[in-house]
């Protein structure tokens, strides 16, 4: 209880520092909101007008605390561009990049786990040698670029998706995650190379240990070690990199969304930094950073809760 404690302060902290961060750093970008919104029609008096009307000459302490307070009770904002409350602009966004990161991250658990713990159990054949040699090239190979590949390859050749076609998950379901399945497969390949090179590493390492080796002298079975002993102790680190993958995974969908033509928060959030629309465009940012630090943070406590060591130390 103490760390959960202690993990939701810095949680708190953190997000505190990143609210003040992105909020002042609008206040140095080159480019001006009221500028922006009146185009050709800007002239000094007119920006002055509209500056004042959207209160962007109250000191920026003042609209900073305003700002801050309205997020935590759940008010983001009024759009500039559009007029409209923030919240309602990102609010159905959300679960498309949500839909997106868990599905990548579900692949990478599917394709990773299998592939590592078959590298481990045939470590130094020829099938092990060819996994090394894939993973290698997934590991090398950018999201966004496995992305234009995917939509070449399946999208435009063999004609298994339509690209932009994309259907909202609140029209039919499984059109919205079937959609989703190509674009979530190119973020995941480079994690799941990762992730197995990682769990192939870390059974082999445990496999050395004196626990391992008296397992092995009692009669057991390779599969019987493997599976009652070492995957146990094997995917502690694993789990770890899981919760920073997860974490990677959210920043990868935004990036694959605008390769796909998929619209969610990455869509929006371009559009918003083009427009200035700095309400928006610090919404998701905070939003962003809540669900990065907190997945951090839970993982962190998963893995002193399943690994006796970090405790004793």
């Amino acid at each position: 209880m103490k760390l959960i404690f202690k993990k939701a302060g810095s949680l708190i902290a953190t997000l505190a520092v990143v609210s003040v961060l992105v909020f002042l750093s609008f206040e140095f970008i080159p480019g001006d909101p009221a500028t922006s919104l009146l185009g050709t029609q800007a002239t000094p008096e007119k920006v002055e007008a509209l500056r004042e009307e959207m209160g962007l000459n109250r000191p920026v302490v003042v609209r900073y605390f305003e700002w801050s307070l309205g997020f935590i009770k759940g008010d983001m904002g009024t759009s500039y561009s559009y007029h409209i409350p923030v919240k309602e602009m990102v609010g159905d966004k959300v679960p498309i990049t949500a839909a997106l990161t868990l599905l990548s991250f579900c692949f990478t658990i599917l394709i990773a786990i299998p592939l590592g713990i078959y590298s481990a159990k045939h470590a130094g054949g020829r099938l092990d040698a060819v996994i090394g040699f894939l993973n290698q090239i997934m590991m090398a190979v950018p999201p966004f670029f496995a992305g234009i590949l995917l939509t070449f390859l399946f999208g435009l050749v063999l004609h298994l998706f339509t690209p932009g076609g994309f259907i909202s998950y609140d029209v039919n379901v499984g059109a919205f995650l079937g959609y989703l399945i190509f674009p979530a497969i190119a973020i995941a390949l480079p994690k799941s190379a990762m992730t197995a090179k990682l769990l192939r590493s870390s059974i082999l390492e445990q496999a050395d240990l004196d626990y391992a080796r008296t397992a092995y002298s009692r009669g057991n079975s390779t599969n019987s070690v493997l599976w009652n002993h070492l995957l146990k102790n094997a995917m502690i680190p694993v789990i770890t990199f899981l919760g920073m993958a997860l974490a990677d995974m959210i920043a990868g969908s935004i990036i694959i969304e605008q390769v796909f033509g998929i619209p969610g928060l990455g869509r929006i959030l371009l559009t918003s930094i083009a427009n200035r629309d700095y309400p928006v465009v610090s919404a998701i940012i905070m939003i962003l950073a809540i669900a990065v630090n907190l997945i951090n943070s839970i993982v962190d406590v998963i893995y002193h809760l399943i690994d006796p060591r970090i405790k004793h130390s």
